[in-house]
């Protein structure tokens, strides 16, 4: 489904059902370098149990047109004005890694519209090296190399995920390529790290937030170590912490206790 956000077309994977506007809505926002297709188990299950679903390719991305966010800041002003434009009053944020920072600030951005926040492989800050932030511009291929390793615990899927013998680090190499080819006006690989990297108000919009908050993490993500998301953690209001044995790709790596763990948690 697309929507016009910003002016741009916005596109929302919605599990192949239409809005129902007496449903509750969950909102996926990705990371750097992925699009809506890494919530692929999580939005097909909540969209025919009861769930509004909209999973955003962000802007720049894959399908949707208009400029990259530059900021997490400007991220989750765009997510505001995805709410509007499809006129949902009220929302659940789930985002993962860079779409835990957008969906944190977009939380503390919008009181009251905001019902629960799920951050998934989230750390604040969320630093990114300087050597792979300048790989993302002179060399991107070998950066998407670096980060699949980096990112990922496992080289084949539960069948409940991506099916029977998928290589997930082949899979996630291809989805890169594809993120990379998208009809941007910048270099999207380098301006979301740098977004994560520039990111300051993490604890800041920790503090406002004022909805249950769910933390899903690796316990062996060398990406975003769980070590790295207790301050938020503790600044939380109403916090619910859940580690799964698994790396950086939750959503596919341990996609049934990711799923359990949002499903449980949104229905309560």
């Amino acid at each position: 489904m697309y929507f016009t956000v910003n002016n741009a077309p916005t596109y929302c994977y919605t599990g192949g059902k239409a809005l129902d506007t007496t449903q509750p809505t969950v909102v996926f926002i990705h990371g750097v370098l992925n699009d809506h297709s890494v919530w692929i188990l999580q939005s097909r299950y909540l969209a025919n149990h009861g769930f509004n679903v909209l999973a955003l390719d962000l802007p720049g991305h894959c399908r949707s047109q208009g400029q990259a966010p530059a900021s997490v800041e400007q991220a989750a002003d765009f997510i505001g004005a995805l709410l509007d434009a499809a006129g949902i009053q009220s929302a659940a944020l789930v985002g993962h890694s860079w779409g835990s920072l957008i969906a944190l600030e977009a939380a503390a951005r919008l009181p009251g519209r905001v019902s629960q926040l799920v951050l998934v492989g989230t750390a604040f800050p969320m630093r990114v090296s300087p050597a792979l932030l300048e790989l993302s511009v002179s060399a991107p291929m070998k950066a998407l190399e670096l980060v699949n390793v980096f990112s990922r615990s496992t080289l084949a899927p539960p069948p409940s995920a991506l099916g029977p013998g998928t290589w997930v680090y082949g899979a996630s190499m291809a989805l890169g390529r594809r993120v990379l080819a998208s009809p941007a006006t910048s270099n999207v690989f380098y301006t979301g790290f740098k977004a994560c990297d520039s990111y300051t108000g993490g604890e800041q919009a920790m503090a406002q937030v004022a909805c249950p908050t769910l933390f899903v993490l690796g316990s062996t993500d060398q990406m975003t170590p769980p070590k790295a998301a207790q301050g938020l953690i503790k600044l939380a209001k109403e916090a619910r912490v859940v580690y799964l044995p698994g790396g950086h790709h939750q959503m596919s790596e341990t996609p049934e206790q990711m799923l359990a763990a949002l499903n449980d948690f949104l229905k309560h």
